[in-house]
């Protein structure tokens, strides 16, 4: 649907739609883990800043904002990926 959406309020990855579901997916990648695994990185401030975002991107888009909403990460550590479905949820 929209890849790399950026307002004042920040950046998502991916918005997407999973069946009825509004997807907004952040990506992130290490090298290696390390340090931690990619998936990791978006900590409670992270997920605050993506929320603020996604309900920006909602006031843009009102059609929209009537679906049911979902937070997905997904995590590139080398070869290795993870991807977090419903990785948090904010309301």
């Amino acid at each position: 649907m929209t890849a790399n959406y950026r307002s004042r309020l920040g950046e998502i990855d991916i918005v997407a739609t999973d069946r009825d579901c509004l997807v907004f997916v952040e990506v992130r990648y290490r090298r290696n883990h390390q340090f931690g695994r990619a998936v990791t990185t978006v900590d409670e401030h992270k997920q605050r800043k993506l929320i603020m975002t996604a309900q920006g991107f909602l006031a843009k888009h009102p059609r929209l904002a009537s679906r049911v909403c979902r937070f997905d990460v997904i995590g590139f550590d080398g070869d290795d990926v993870r991807w977090l479905k419903d990785a948090f949820r904010p309301w």
